[in-house]
């Protein structure tokens, strides 16, 4: 066993090697003066109610920079992150990339993570011509915001789409109600979800919104439960903890389906287990995968922080990489970089293979987990 750990270990450590070094970044030839540091932005939520995504985003995207400079940075110079605060709020995120783009003058930021102010910046990053590229935003509009914005998240076309279809096709569902968080990402899903969910011969019986940061959700489950659904699609972030709990208190007995933001071990812990049994849609990103990209990322980050990364970590850190290789393959300057991204193919980043579309969108695998006992659990 301690050979086999041993090499393990080894082969590990020379894989995450491998991922550095497939990042262009090397030193210019003949050596010379350091050039200036190259700074890019990232627009997070920091603090607020969505706090966790981007604490956990930052981790990754600076073991990523830490990564990209140990292997020389980029056409020789360190790059740089400027860190900016968006409370997952749609007028601190237009603040934030403002400041960015005229103080800082940075060419390409990594953000933001909640579609609503993804929207909010992409006319504004489109117009001065700075490249955007969000890990989390997934509402369908993203697709159409312009050249320089980008994702390396499945939109929500996909992601809707495909879990109504397993609603009606794998669970044999005709009634279901959908609660929604009531932002750009909520509103989103609902109508993915809807437009295709009726035409399988569905019917959706209720269609119910909270505020983002609620926490008392019983009048929306009390209307949900008098419909009386056999599923119920339930969209939100955190919220999703107390909506859980307190569906099992009012006796609200129905398959509950979810999306990537329930794909959280630390969320599902805090439900105490009112959230088993229900059904979820999961990206590429598996902590438990054999993938070598995934696995180099995850012992990486564990190393690095103590503690298993999630999927926003794994989106946030591709993200950092995908720009390193951008301005490594094309140039420095947002034209350049967003050439470089178009010109990204199959690469193995932590999250999944990533190919941009002529829209700067991606198509990546989903995958279907359902909570059993607190544990992920894949079905067909």
């Amino acid at each position: 066993m301690t050979g086999v750990a041993g090499a393990w270990r080894w082969w590990s450590v020379s894989v995450v090697a491998l991922l550095i070094w497939v990042v262009p970044g090397c030193a210019p030839k003949g050596g010379g003066v350091a050039k200036k540091a190259i700074k890019i932005g990232a627009i997070l939520p920091l603090t607020g109610e969505a706090a966790k995504y981007g604490e956990t985003s930052k981790k990754a995207i600076d073991m990523a920079v830490a990564e990209i400079n140990g292997a020389g940075g980029v056409r020789g110079s360190k790059l740089e992150v400027v860190y900016e605060d968006d409370q997952a709020k749609s007028v601190n995120g237009l603040s934030a990339f403002q400041k960015l783009a005229t103080v800082d003058k940075v060419p390409a930021v990594i953000g933001a993570m909640a579609s609503s102010v993804t929207l909010a910046i992409a006319p504004v990053a489109e117009r001065q011509k700075i490249v955007l590229l969000s890990p989390m935003s997934s509402n369908p509009k993203i697709t159409q915001s312009g050249d320089y914005i980008f994702r390396n998240c499945i939109s929500d076309l996909l992601e809707g789409s495909e879990m109504a279809k397993y609603a009606v096709q794998k669970l044999h569902l005709e009634r279901v109600a959908i609660l929604y968080i009531n932002n750009d990402y909520g509103v989103g899903l609902r109508d993915v979800f809807k437009k295709t969910f009726e035409p399988l011969g569905g019917q959706v019986v209720a269609a119910e919104a909270f505020p983002q940061g609620g926490t008392d959700f019983r009048a929306q489950l009390a209307k949900i439960k008098a419909a009386r659904p056999e599923g119920v699609y339930l969209v939100g972030y955190n919220e999703m903890i107390q909506i859980f709990k307190q569906a099992k208190e009012m006796g609200l007995r129905t398959q509950f389906l979810s999306t990537i933001m329930l794909n959280d071990p630390s969320l599902v812990k805090q439900t105490a287990g009112a959230a088993d049994g229900a059904v979820l849609t999961a990206w590429a990103y598996d902590p438990k995968s054999r993938n070598m990209a995934m696995h180099a990322f995850v012992e990486a980050f564990r190393q690095r922080y103590g503690v298993e990364p999630d999927v926003f970590a794994a989106q946030a850190y591709d993200a950092a990489k995908l720009i390193a290789k951008a301005m490594a393959s094309a140039g420095i300057t947002p034209s350049e970089i967003k050439k470089g991204l178009h010109s990204v193919r199959d690469y193995p980043g932590a999250s999944g293979t990533t190919t941009f579309d002529s829209n700067g969108d991606v198509v990546k695998p989903l995958r279907f987990l359902r909570i059993s006992k607190g544990m992920f659990v894949p079905v067909s």
